[in-house]
């Protein structure tokens, strides 16, 4: 990389250095070396200081971090680290280089707000503009006012120069900026003639295409989440049995890659296989920056990404799928051009590609500040409108925010952090809801049931459905024996206690259509939860199968999320009275006699409103558990009672 001293020389004249690098210029791998090399990991003092290199997703962290300790010719947790949810390798005091996620650096400010362990903080991939991208920009730059000597870069292959420049120059912090030119080949893209109508069946069409027609090279798939990869990955391992008989074409070798995966099974997508073996991955957009697959020479775009949206009628975030923006069409497309020529099949005309927006809306536009306000207060900024935020949030989104974490007991009157409760609830990577669920457990007599039940959600798709046929049915057959009309979470806990009691043993997981892989991850969410709840001084105790303690604990996280069924058949939120419906896949889906009152966890938005993860309950608890949230009556009594007070 030939900009490694004017690298270096910016960055000891410029506080802040924004780098525009291409696809395949090495500014993930490279920088942090140049820096360690250059003396940026001593102070003055000769104390060891730490170069952090923030990611937003936590396979690309791994992954790059493995890399760069190959590189270094030195042990991963040595000089070279990294540390992500439920996961870490590195030793304080001797690793240099630490890559991260960025929710990790604002979990470090808390212990150490002015991060004197760092010397540089590298914010890359920062075009995804998630949640935690834009509160580590912001406090960033509460640091750099008051460390001169400490530096910040900020680097993707997409950015919007003008914003971020404009965003440090404001308050007085000096800017520079560089374009990188990578070492990419070039890339060839083909656009659908004309609009495709099932983008996945279209995708599984195009990878049989390739793999019977093109020469050798690695094929990569973006679809938009968990459910159309294993979908996909199913049908095409189908098609890999047929041909492995066949002379005159390649084996296939089908991977899937998605966030929730445990993280062994997402590293699989880099290992190396022989020439006579075409690898496919099929992968939502957790594949579009700083993961380097090597050996891809095709990617398949479906042109959409799921996101979530906050809804201000349900005050719930809903996940969404819409189409990408030409940043992420370019991020995608450069993935085909890392080690020779590519090219790329857009399931999409070029009509709809010029009418694509040019960055995605940032995160903190369309999200909860539910963890945001939960974070900046635990930091200390107790006056979250004035906090220097690259996006403004809307103001509603701020109000029912700070309404929902007070309905939560996390902030008292005054919207600051109550002791031990707001505080403890700051400690957990987990939604406010979660962990105040949680943190209720051992009051309720039921803290081993609720620490399963919030690790199983912490993995999605745990039941396996295949298509159609024979096995179809015996999946729903396997379901139905874990169900009960509690709803889906308590069906969680059967299931999870189900797994241990068989010893966590595969083929029991395939002999019940369970996700196997899914199921050992929550068994590792759950052991390191445990050692927070231990930390906040939580005894382990078990309900010995009452299920309503168990139904309260969730109620008294979930209270917010309440719906009722109204006379006309469909359900209502208690608070809004938005429209919502059961999701399919839920156990309360078949039931003859739906539940009058219920608590769901997340919406799904896709043809309609759906709720996900559901629990039936019982309406008395909601204004027992909840009494400054909900008022208990008809509307005439709740008049009345407002009268009297």
């Amino acid at each position: 990389m030939q900009y490694k001293y004017k690298i270096l020389y910016l960055l000891e004249k410029y506080q802040v250095l924004i780098i525009k690098g291409e696809t395949g210029s090495g500014k993930s791998t490279q920088i942090g070396q140049y820096l360690a090399e250059a003396g940026w990991v001593k102070n003055d003092e000769g104390q060891t200081l730490t170069i952090g290199i923030t990611q937003p997703r936590r396979v690309a962290a791994v992954t790059l971090a493995k890399r760069v300790s190959e590189e270094m010719n030195c042990e991963l947790g040595n000089e070279v680290g990294y540390s992500i949810r439920f996961d870490d390798l590195y030793q304080d005091g001797k690793t240099l280089i630490k890559y991260m996620t960025e929710g990790i650096l604002i979990r470090e400010m808390m212990s150490d707000p002015l991060l004197k362990k760092y010397s540089v903080i590298m914010v890359d991939e920062v075009h995804e503009r998630t949640l935690y991208t834009d509160i580590v920009l912001g406090l960033l730059k509460k640091i750099l006012r008051k460390r001169p000597e400490f530096r910040v870069i900020i680097s993707s292959a997409t950015i919007e120069l003008d914003l971020f420049t404009k965003y440090f120059t404001q308050d007085g912090i000096s800017v520079d900026y560089l374009f990188v030119f990578g070492r990419t080949y070039p890339v060839e893209v083909f656009y659908a003639q004309e609009p495709v109508a099932d983008y996945i069946k279209a995708s599984i069409d195009i990878v049989i295409k390739i793999h019977e027609t093109l020469p050798g090279g690695d094929i990569l798939v973006f679809l938009t989440g968990q459910e159309e990869v294993e979908r996909a990955v199913k049908t095409l391992l189908d098609y890999a049995k047929e041909i492995k008989e066949r002379t005159d074409l390649k084996r296939m070798y089908v991977l899937p890659m998605y966030s929730t995966l445990p993280s062994y099974d997402q590293l699989k997508v880099f290992e190396h296989f022989s020439k006579s073996v075409r690898k496919v991955v099929i992968a939502t957009n957790i594949a579009e920056a700083s993961v380097t697959i090597n050996g891809i020479v095709y990617v398949v775009d479906c042109g959409f990404v799921k996101l979530r949206f906050y809804n201000t009628k349900t005050c719930t975030d809903s996940l969404v799928v819409v189409p990408i923006s030409k940043a992420s069409a370019e991020q995608r497309a450069g993935r085909a051009g890392r080690t020779q020529p590519g090219k790329v099949f857009r399931l999409f005309t070029e009509h709809s590609y010029q009418n694509l927006k040019s960055f995605m809306v940032p995160e903190m536009q369309r999200s909860s500040m539910v963890p945001v306000i939960l974070q900046l207060k635990a930091l200390g900024i107790n006056n979250i409108v004035k906090f220097s935020l690259i996006s403004k949030p809307p103001e509603y989104n701020l109000i029912t925010g700070l309404e929902i974490l007070y309905a939560l007991e996390a902030l008292d009157h005054n919207a600051n952090l109550t002791s031990p409760l707001g505080l403890q609830m700051a400690e957990f990577p987990l939604d406010a809801m979660f962990a105040k669920m949680l943190l209720n457990s051992e009051k309720m007599e039921c803290s081993e049931e609720a620490l399963t039940i919030v690790s199983m959600l912490q993995v999605q798709n745990i039941f396996q459905q295949p298509s159609s046929g024979q096995r179809s049915i015996q999946a729903r057959n396997a379901k139905h024996k874990f169900s009960v009309e509690e709803g889906d979470l308590i069906t969680y806990l059967n299931v999870y206690n189900g797994f241990i009691k068989a010893d966590k043993v595969r083929s029991w997981s395939d002999r019940n259509y369970l996700n196997y892989k899914g199921l050992l991850r929550a068994v590792e969410v759950r052991s390191r939860l445990k050692s927070i709840l231990k930390k906040c001084e939580i005894k382990m105790i078990s309900a010995e199968g009452d299920v309503d303690k168990i139904r309260k604990c969730i109620v008294s996280g979930f209270f917010p999320n309440a719906a009722f069924l109204h006379p006309s058949g469909v359900y209502k939120t208690v608070r809004g009275n938005h429209e919502l419906s059961i999701h399919p896949t839920s156990v309360l889906y078949t039931r003859p006699r739906p539940p009058k009152w219920l608590v769901f966890v997340e919406v799904l938005h896709t043809t309609q409103e759906f709720m996900r993860d559901l629990t039936a309950i019982d309406s008395k608890w909601l204004y027992q558990l909840a009494p400054h949230f909900y008022d208990y009556g008809t509307d005439r009594e709740i008049a009345e009672r407002n009268l009297l007070n």
